[in-house]
């Protein structure tokens, strides 16, 4: 892929990434992309608390940013289309998020074939050295017709 070509489709994923209502809503932000690799942070926002009594932010918001990454490292593969949608998303969470704290995912497509692209995500806090979750997912891959 030419370096024209890779920040083309850099900028074409960030503006789409930026674009999805619940990225927007859940105050996603694009860190970096490129070359199958993704890096989307999240702010602590009381909003999205899972249980009050400890603070801690519901696993549904830790789903879409892991979800939200994968998509944004299929769409930057060399070998992928730009356009993918999710097939199935396994999500291992470790610990609690430390309340307060960002939480940043990264994913990375590996493998890709015909129709299908997969990825394995890690989302962290502060204490990168102990994953709050891990995920491996299966994404779209959808050739243009020939």
């Amino acid at each position: 892929m030419s370096d024209e070509s890779a920040s083309s489709r850099e900028k074409i994923a960030r503006q789409f990434i930026e674009a999805i209502p619940h990225s927007r809503a859940l105050g996603m932000t694009l860190g970096e992309i490129g070359a199958g690799r993704a890096v989307i942070g999240m702010d602590y926002d009381e909003r999205f608390i899972g249980d009050p009594e400890t603070g801690v932010l519901h696993g549904g918001a830790v789903s879409a940013l892991m979800d939200t990454c994968g998509g944004a490292a299929v769409m930057v593969h060399p070998d992928a289309p730009l356009g993918t949608a999710t097939i199935s998303l396994r999500i291992d969470y470790m610990r609690a998020a430390t309340p307060g704290q960002r939480i940043t995912a990264t994913a990375e497509c590996y493998h890709v074939t015909r129709s299908v692209a997969f990825v394995r995500a890690t989302a962290v806090d502060s204490d990168a050295s102990r994953p709050v979750a891990t995920a491996t997912g299966t994404f779209t891959v959808e050739r243009p017709k020939s």
